[in-house]
């Protein structure tokens, strides 16, 4: 297994409140080169996944008065092989946001990834190069409980090597400033065909294939996520029993500027 690095940088957190509209700004950098899940993940075979593709190098999120946005850069120049329109194909992003009391401990399905609690999240970023209407049909679908909580925004693009997503701020919810809040990232990979109750994402099974992430198991007691921000320590804490069912889940926290 590789040496997990666990250091965040943040180059940047600053919020404020301005004639009662929020308004602040957060970047976090994550270490390069780790984008291998628990410890030992491997991309697909085919050649539209690129080394770096889902290498989560820094997350931005800022808001502006009506507007939020969210901009993660990756690894590797985007590309769109699959023809999806807006820039980028093969990545599929969560954004977990805690900016209020309570909230999930559980994610959307196909991530099987849990949340401290210490951390729950309230409102979940849903950048992914499928259409609007695509995604949301899945995610009122699937979601279950956490649906209302899921944004997907109108507008997410890809330029260069950053995945950048529009929205209103009023739907974030919460309360005090971003730079205050705690921010999550799960790095997977877009799925035009997903399983069962999976939302739009990609499996990851013990041996790699063409489209299917290795260094897992074939059952859905790992986590299917290749980066986070911060210590990947935290996805390699599982457990399969023997018949493949889940003993305990990866469990990660959000992160506070």
């Amino acid at each position: 297994m590789r040496g997990l690095q666990s250091g965040l940088l943040v180059m940047a957190a600053v919020g404020l409140l301005a004639g009662g509209a929020m308004a602040g700004k957060v970047e976090i950098s994550d270490p390069k080169n780790d984008d291998f899940g628990p410890g030992e993940y491997v991309y697909p075979t085919d050649a539209v996944y690129t080394p770096g593709s889902f290498d989560l190098t820094k997350f931005k999120f800022e808001v502006k008065g009506d507007n939020a946005e969210i901009d993660c850069t990756m690894g590797a120049k985007l590309e769109d092989p699959w023809r999806m329109g807006g820039g980028f194909s093969v990545q599929m992003i969560f954004v977990l946001i805690d900016n209020a009391p309570g909230g999930f401990t559980e994610t959307p399905p196909g991530l099987n990834v849990a949340v401290d609690e210490s951390t729950a999240w309230d409102v979940c970023v849903v950048l992914s190069p499928q259409t609007m209407a695509r995604v949301q049909q899945e995610v009122d679908a699937k979601a279950g409980a956490m649906a209302s909580s899921i944004i997907v925004p109108g507008r997410v693009r890809g330029k260069r090597s950053s995945i950048n997503a529009k929205f209103k701020a009023e739907t974030l919810g919460g309360t005090g400033d971003p730079s205050e809040w705690k921010y999550q990232v799960l790095v997977q990979s877009n799925e035009g065909f997903p399983a069962g109750g999976d939302l739009l994402t990609r499996k990851v099974n013990e041996y790699e294939g063409q489209h299917r992430f290795g260094g897992g198991t074939d059952f859905d007691c790992d986590p299917h996520v290749m980066d986070i921000l911060g210590d990947h320590a935290q996805l390699a804490e599982y457990k399969c029993e023997p018949d493949g069912t889940t003993a305990w889940m990866a469990t990660v926290k959000l992160v506070q500027p």
